[in-house]
């Protein structure tokens, strides 16, 4: 331990592997935001702590499993020429979820929410809960897979799961009020959600699409974003000293 600890390769590797842990979390992250954004306020914060405690559990017991993991890309069937895994099935599968999941809450965006009667807002934490466990299996798989391809020292991979689920939790409270704030961001992040979920679907029928394309559609997303927010800020402060002069 003592020489892992000296090793500048070691830290090299932990800081690179956490830092790509983090940026595979904020799909993670949006996800838990907007289930939790639908449950009552007082619900909200204990929704994203349980996702993101399941998701620290997933990630540490799938590390613990690492062999298996790597099994994982072993193919278990073939068709008309097309080898699939069980990573390939469980890709394919949760790319499909977060599909039909964002495309339901775009529309439930858009055309607004009706029927919110008492006992579907008892019963929806434990979806809620549900769903991000489903997600949380996706995103974990993913997330471990990557870390496996990256390090061969389990102790420096679980390090870095550790520090990206916590800096994930430190993180997803104020993103998922940021979030419900403002309806262009939601829609723009359940945008994210959609991309992702295609790329899911993609990469488990072996159209691997490159992540640095899909964070740069998004970054170049934001950042139109966020200068509408501080244009729309901008008015808004003229708008407030015009009336105060009156």
């Amino acid at each position: 331990m003592i020489e892992l600890l000296s090793d500048p390769q070691a830290w090299i590797a932990f800081a690179t592997l956490a830092f790509l842990e983090i940026v595979l979390g904020i799909d993670n992250i949006i996800f838990i935001a907007i289930v939790a954004g639908r449950l009552p306020e007082a619900q909200r914060r204990r929704a994203r702590q349980i996702g993101l405690g399941l998701a620290l559990v997933m990630r540490l017991a799938l590390l613990s499993v690492i062999t298996w993991i790597v099994g994982l890309t072993a193919p278990v069937f073939t068709l008309a020429g097309f080898e699939a895994s069980w990573r390939d099935i469980i890709l394919f599968v949760g790319g499909l979820f977060l599909i039909w999941k964002a495309t339901t809450e775009i529309h439930g965006t858009v055309e607004g929410e009706h029927g919110e009667g008492k006992d579907k807002v008892a019963s929806s934490f434990a979806a809620a809960i549900g769903q991000i466990l489903v997600l949380d299996v996706i995103f974990s798989l993913d997330s471990i897979i990557t870390a496996v391809g990256m390090v061969d020292d389990l102790r420096i991979m679980v390090a870095a799961v550790i520090v990206a689920v916590a800096v994930m939790m430190f993180a997803a409270g104020p993103v998922g009020e940021f979030v419900q704030r403002h309806q262009t961001v939601k829609m723009l992040a359940l945008a994210f959600l959609l991309l992702v979920g295609l790329a899911l679907v993609a990469d488990g029928l072996h159209f691997h699409i490159p992540k640095g394309y899909l964070y740069f559609a998004i970054g170049f997303s934001i950042l139109v974003e966020a200068l509408n927010l501080a244009a729309s800020a901008r008015r808004k402060r003229k708008e407030a000293e015009a009336q105060a002069g009156h």
